[in-house]
């Protein structure tokens, strides 16, 4: 519950604290500026490793001069990452950096094939760097912590902290995929991706290839396929044969695995316009056998093909067995997806399978990847990626043979003006670098079906998120300054919000909240209303996947359940040790990138009647670019609507408090398919890319917590 100070002492209490905050204000936000560090430690490793012991006594192993490195595993990041930092010598009285491969490290391993085990342990003094790790890929992870312990530097430098380090991944698969049918990604952007991706331990590129728009895997005998008449989207977009391999080795040589997907009998409307016939036909089968042999000898990394095989009716005899025993007899793995329309997921048909929807479940004797609720383009920014985070994965703190591990996924049914705006509307580098630290750390309180989206209060969860989310943004602030990533912090953003008063259908209808300012409970037509506190700079009232009529929503969230015609109130204060004027996220109907959701009417937030006001003054909407549009198709470019494709809005702030007032009525007119009720308020610097420094957000105006 929010307490509040009465209305009419709230000049007097301005006035009497505002000399007093200023000192105080001035004072946090001078320890703020002696706190900023520029250049890396441990303190900043994303993901932290599971066992970490400081030599504060010890000096720093010093970077920028030549180094001798033995290493029996030949690792090219590794002796890469030295060429960077000062060069390696062959001979000599050079710093010595070695490597040994040794069983028995007391790390956690499970058995999936094709992943081997990435333990390994890093011990740094000043004179020497010792890598002991069970395989080569271990020295690979090994080197992406002295990449991290490396960033931030200028000048030649850079050095390391003495630190001992024994770290392991909880579980085996840790990836992404990117739906290149729909959309399409340059060789450049996924080679950058692999870079910086792969060094937060991100290990798996699952590369959607075929999709209904567009067939994007050259195939030398079936040119018809990548032909520009038989794509609806991006014509003339296509990866050839040599660039797959030319990204598989870039991949491999950052310990990132690829696995393409060539996705049948489903998604295949593209298949059918080239080739004239559909694949679960004679005709069909034959010309897949031979599209997948150029596959299997395009991908010779690659320990698993993915079949694909979801929403669509298998009914031609033996189809997907027919395939995965092609795969197999080439010495590679079968996966598909899990559920399937008609069929049931075997030993039969997968190696693997990959969890998707609500009914996709584990399949007993098989490794399962959970993709269940890490499906970016149904996200938001911010209330999203806490459930990821609090959420264990599928249910399981570390994994097992059967609990593979998690990969995002990222669809673009909707066209996006640009690659940027795939990254950004999707939040990509925020999305996999949470789910890095919770895939390889492990842990988890609660499955996201209990745990759901809000961000706690206070506690242990809450402050590991807060260090998850300091390590990142100092690596948004180097490595990753040059990628477009919304996120911001929001773990100082606190609110107050109502329960929903009845709006009779009509979301203009002004409520004792609108009427009567903030105050703790409201009486209205008989009933109290109650507030209670809410942290973050996203909040779900019902989430993208909500079950009505059921006791609970499918994911939790600030209500347990949603009743539409209601109108809730959130607001929060905002102190400001001066005037100025700052950007703002604002949202409040994240735009799925998969959905054909109409764009709000020019003049409104949104097509529910969402407000808000700053200080008693309408916070005036963008001017919408889709507006007006009555039927959007899947080609219909989603421009503005969601707040990562837009300037932030500019709002002027008044030295000392003011106040941020949200109106959030739940009246769905029809043109919405997942219904979300949510919003987003964030101040940042003028530019959007970093939160506004030394605000305090504060629903009853305290200062400090």
């Amino acid at each position: 519950m929010c307490s509040f100070l009465p209305t009419f002492a709230g000049e007097i209490f301005d006035f009497y604290v505002r000399f007093a905050m200023k000192k105080l204000v001035s004072l946090f936000l001078l320890g703020l500026m002696s706190a900023v560090v520029c250049v890396a430690k441990v303190e900043h490793l994303l993901p932290q490793p599971q066992v970490v012991t400081l030599k504060p006594a010890e000096r720093a192993f010093q970077l920028g001069r030549s180094v001798r490195l033995e290493d029996p595993t030949a690792t090219w990041l590794l002796r890469q990452f030295f060429n960077e930092h000062g060069g390696v010598a062959e001979r000599g009285s050079a710093p010595l950096v070695r490597v040994e491969l040794k069983e028995g490290l007391g790390t956690f391993d499970y058995v999936v094939a094709g992943f081997p085990n990435e333990g390994y342990t890093l011990d740094v003094t000043d004179r020497e760097i010792k890598i002991c790790a069970a395989t080569s890929v271990g020295v690979i992870r090994a080197t992406q912590t002295l990449m991290q312990l490396a960033e931030g530097y200028a000048d030649g430098k850079a050095c390391i902290e003495t630190v001992s380090i024994t770290d392991f991944p909880a579980f085996k698969v840790r990836g992404w995929m990117h739906d290149v049918g729909r959309s399409f990604l340059s060789v450049e952007e996924l080679k950058r991706e692999i870079d910086l991706l792969s060094r937060f331990k991100i290990n798996v590129f699952h590369w959607h290839l075929t999709e209904n728009q567009a067939w994007r895997f050259e195939v030398k005998a079936y040119p018809q396929l990548t032909a520009d008449t038989t794509m609806v989207r991006l014509p003339g977009k296509y990866y050839t044969q040599a660039q797959c391999r030319e990204v598989e080795e870039y991949a491999a040589l950052r310990g990132v695995t690829v696995i393409p997907e060539i996705d049948m009998p489903g998604h295949s409307a593209a298949f059918r316009r080239a080739m004239g016939f559909d694949m679960q036909s004679d005709e069909g089968v034959a010309a897949l056998k031979v599209i997948l042999s150029e596959v299997l000898a395009t991908f010779t990394r690659a320990p698993y093909i993915h079949l694909g095989g979801d929403e669509v009716r298998i009914h031609y005899p033996q189809f997907l067995e027919t395939f995965a025993h092609q795969v197999r007899a080439s010495g590679k793995r079968v996966v598909t997806w899990n559920r399937l329309v008609n069929i049931p997921v075997t030993a039969d048909i997968a190696d693997m399978t990959q969890m998707w929807a609500t009914s996709g479940r584990k399949v007993d004797g098989l490794p399962n990847i959970d993709c269940r609720y890490v499906y970016t383009n149904h996200m938001d920014v911010y209330a999203d990626l806490v459930g990821i985070f609090k959420s264990n994965i599928y249910y399981v703190e570390r994994g097992n043979p059967e609990v593979a591990g998690t990969i995002v996924c990222t669809w673009n049914d909707r066209r996006l003006l640009s690659e940027s705006d795939i990254i950004s509307q999707n939040n990509l580098y925020a999305y996999l670098l949470v789910t890095a630290w919770r895939a390889w750390r492990g842990g988890g309180l609660q499955y996201i079906e209990d745990g759901g989206t809000m961000l706690p209060l206070q506690g242990e969860e809450l402050e590991e998120f807060c260090e998850w989310e300091r390590r990142f943004l100092f690596h948004k602030a180097h490595c990753l300054s040059h990628e477009p990533i919304p996120y911001v912090r929001q773990t100082n953003v606190r609110w107050c919000i109502t329960d929903a008063f009845p709006n009779r259908g009509d979301a203009s209808r002004r409520l004792p909240p609108e009427l009567e300012g903030p105050k703790q409970e409201y009486i209205f037509e008989g009933k109290t209303y109650h507030t209670a506190e809410a942290l973050g700079a996203g909040i779900y009232l019902r989430h993208t996947w909500a079950s009505d009529g059921l006791p609970r929503q499918m994911i939790p969230t600030f209500f347990p359940k949603s009743e539409p015609s209601t109108t809730a109130y959130a607001w929060t204060y905002v102190y400001s040790p001066k005037e100025q004027t700052l950007g703002a996220q604002v949202e409040f109907y994240n735009y799925g990138r998969s959905e054909r959701d109409v764009a709000p009417d020019a003049g409104r937030w949104d097509r529910y009647g969402s407000e808000i006001w700053v200080n008693n003054q309408p916070l005036t909407p963008p001017v919408w670019a889709n507006s007006g549009i009555a039927h959007v198709e899947s080609e219909t470019f989603l421009i503005n609507e969601n707040f990562p494709a837009r300037p932030p809005l500019q709002v002027q702030l008044h030295e000392g408090w003011n106040l941020v007032f949200i109106k959030l009525p739940f009246n769905p007119d029809g043109t919405q398919r997942l219904r979300k009720w949510m919003f987003t308020f964030v101040l940042t610097d003028p530019s959007g890319i970093n939160a506004a420094e030394g605000l305090i957000y504060s629903p009853d105006r305290t200062l400090l917590r």
